[in-house]
């Protein structure tokens, strides 16, 4: 019997296409025709060809930039999942400080990023923010405007604060997803809590885990609005990641093709390095079992 297909459901499909069409694509197709031209204004376009990428991949300012945003990410990724793993196992399964635990969780996602980037703005300020005023009242010199190293540790606390709760309840979900018969027949068996949490809850949590990797590397590999409300990319350089290098050259310079040139390399980079994660992850976890 020959199988008839229905074509109708596509009509269902056409209004999702056409957004996305609309509001990816074609902003795509755009950067990629200004990433081969350079114009002096008055919408006069000349064909540049490779030009701008040559340029991008030769250049010191795009490498400090990308290796500043990758050690961001590892240093984000190291302390963000195994905290969220943990915080996941010390919540409640049951009672009334489960929807408390999930609320708490919750809160510091809802706020606006511009909103998270004000806040630690003034909170680490040393004159009137909370956290400045006592370590400089504790006798560390701590001021994220002059110092380097105190501009990361805030962008880097600052992040944990925002996003640790997207590890959290992504691990929890996962965990209350495992069957109270499984836990009775480890302690039936004398499993340790050791071997409990690695044979039995770790395997359950590695799809959230993958999930819970990807969104985080993505989201601390693109990461714009926090560090640039606080730090502005300062001091000098040393938390201009690629985000804010590409908005001061499209904004700032008004360097359209070579901002369009870094915009797409940045893409590839980002869509490249997920790729990774995905295929070493899900490759580990066909392993295990």
């Amino acid at each position: 019997m020959e199988k008839t297909w229905n074509n109708k459901a596509w009509f269902m499909v056409l209004p999702v296409l056409l957004l996305v069409a609309f509001s990816a694509v074609i902003p795509l197709m755009t950067v990629v025709n200004y990433s081969v031209q350079d114009t002096f204004g008055n919408n006069e376009f000349f064909w540049a060809g490779t030009e701008w990428f040559s340029e991008l991949l030769g250049s010191d300012r795009f490498y400090d930039a990308l290796w500043r945003n990758l050690a961001f990410s590892l240093i984000i990724l190291a302390i963000e999942v195994p905290l969220g793993i943990v915080i996941a196992l010390s919540m409640p399964k049951t009672g009334w400080g489960v929807p408390l635990c999930l609320v708490t969780m919750a809160l510091p996602l809802l706020i606006p990023w511009n909103v998270v980037g004000t806040i630690w703005q003034i909170f680490g300020r040393s004159d009137i923010g909370l956290l400045g005023r006592a370590l400089t009242d504790l006798g560390i010199d701590y001021n994220y405007t002059r110092d380097p190293f105190a501009a990361w540790a805030t962008v880097i606390v600052m992040d944990v604060w925002h996003w640790t709760s997207l590890v959290v309840l992504l691990c929890y979900a996962g965990l209350v997803s495992i069957p109270e018969a499984y836990y009775q027949a480890a302690r039936i068996d004398g499993a340790s809590r050791w071997a409990v949490f690695r044979y039995l809850q770790l395997p359950k949590m590695h799809r959230v885990l993958l999930i819970a990797v990807l969104l985080r590397f993505m989201d601390s590999f693109m990461i714009y609005t926090e560090p640039f409300v606080v730090t502005g990319g300062g001091p000098g350089n040393s938390t201009t990641f690629l985000s804010i290098d590409l908005v001061k050259m499209a904004i700032g310079q008004f360097d359209l093709g070579p901002a369009a040139a870094m915009s797409i390399v940045y893409f590839l980079i980002v869509l490249l390095l997920s790729w990774v994660f995905y295929t070493v992850m899900t490759n580990y976890g066909e392993g295990e079992r």
